[in-house]
């Protein structure tokens, strides 16, 4: 099916043209903050940036921010910063072992990007062994572990969708189709035993890692086994939408459709996300990086979809969008983060709300994707 093209026929102009100026203006205040620390920003605390260890998962997203600021803006001190920030990351590089499936977040949305901009090999070489380590975490009884924990050989989760995108470019940019093929036999695998009838997802699956079969499926991040954590919703909805889009499976797209169905089904009248969607109503955490998440996935299936069948998702993207950021983010200079309603996991501490970079990176994301920004960084 042709991709219709939402964003051209976008008529909300007014809201759109005022976001740009303020997330530069706020972006560059989070430059500056992280020009005075000497690790990757992640979250804040009392308006500063805290320590965050290199290796850590979250750490590709805020290069990632500053190319979508570069694109967005043209402003030469977003570029500076993408640059800076991977040379660091060079240092989680060197200590691979304790690399896990992260490593799509961690390289293809900077390095890919970068290769894709400028030609830079070093990028591509990063890019390119990322996904070989990727690769190499692949069980041959259908799946990619997640972590390296001991007793763990069998972990596999829902947020690994995200991760196919860097096998998928590993496949076009070296004519090697191994990659690919990892990464479809995963996203059968989560179609099977990660995506429910009704399009809820659990967040764990334990396998047997001698057999493959199904042991449990734990709560992890979100509220109990069986419950539906909506970060791990967003990143099924938008992960399906990139196996789709990689490889041209229908399945994939109706896999994306159905969770997207259950998400937008259970959303509050207040468009804003809860941790999970079967938490009970107290403590009442919200999860703003599962909205914007969910939003850029729905950008995307709309367009595959085409006009009649994607409405409904673009408009619900749209109306997610503009939810958070009158609720929730936060344009002043006190703080380097955007996005104040994160939670990292469903717990019972009310107090557990944070900022997460990666809720910024996604809605930037989505605003360059309503401007017009074709380079989808996903697949660069």
């Amino acid at each position: 099916m042709e991709r219709y093209d939402f964003a051209a026929a976008f008529k909300d102009r007014q809201w759109l043209d005022d976001i740009p100026g303020k997330l530069r203006d706020k972006m560059l205040f989070g430059v500056q903050k992280a020009r005075e620390v000497s690790f990757m920003p992640y979250t804040t605390k009392n308006g500063a940036w805290q320590e965050c260890k290199i290796g850590w998962w979250t750490n590709g997203f805020w290069p990632a921010s500053m190319w979508q600021m570069y694109l967005m803006s043209g402003d030469e001190r977003f570029r500076e910063e993408a640059v800076r920030a991977e040379g660091m990351l060079d240092e989680a590089l060197k200590d691979f072992k304790d690399l896990d499936h992260d490593v799509g977040f961690m390289w293809l949305i900077h390095s890919g990007v970068r290769f894709a901009l400028e030609g830079n090999r070093d990028s591509f070489d990063r890019v390119l062994f990322a996904a070989n380590m990727l690769a190499g975490r692949f069980n041959p009884l259908g799946f990619l572990r997640a972590w390296n924990n001991p007793g763990r050989e069998g972990w596999a989760i829902i947020d690994t969708m995200m991760n196919l995108s860097i096998l998928y470019w590993a496949s076009r940019k070296t004519s090697d189709p191994r990659f690919k093929n990892v990464a479809m036999a995963h996203a059968n695998t989560a179609i099977k035993y990660f995506v429910r009838p009704d399009g809820s997802c659990n967040h764990i699956v334990i396998f047997d890692p001698e057999t493959g079969a199904f042991l449990d499926n734990p709560a992890g991040q979100g509220f109990a086994s069986g419950s539906s954590w909506s970060r791990g919703q967003s990143w099924a909805l938008y992960g399906f939408t990139l196996s789709y889009l990689n490889s041209g499976k229908a399945e994939y797209l109706d896999t994306a459709k159905r969770v997207a169905d259950y998400f937008l089904s259970h959303l509050p009248d207040d468009k804003i996300p809860p941790s999970d969607f079967r938490q009970p109503e107290e403590p009442p955490l919200k999860d703003d990086s599962a909205g914007n998440i969910a939003a850029c996935g729905l950008i995307e299936l709309a367009s595959c979809l085409g006009k009649e069948a994607g409405q409904r998702y673009f408009d619900a993207a749209i109306a997610i969008l503009r939810a958070q950021e009158a609720s929730d983010a936060n344009w002043q200079k006190d703080d380097p983060a955007i996005f104040t309603r994160c939670a990292a996991r469903w717990c019972d501490d009310p107090n557990s709300q944070m900022t997460m970079n990666y809720a910024d990176y996604f809605f930037i994301e989505a605003v360059n994707k309503l401007r017009g920004e074709k380079l989808l960084f996903w697949k660069p």
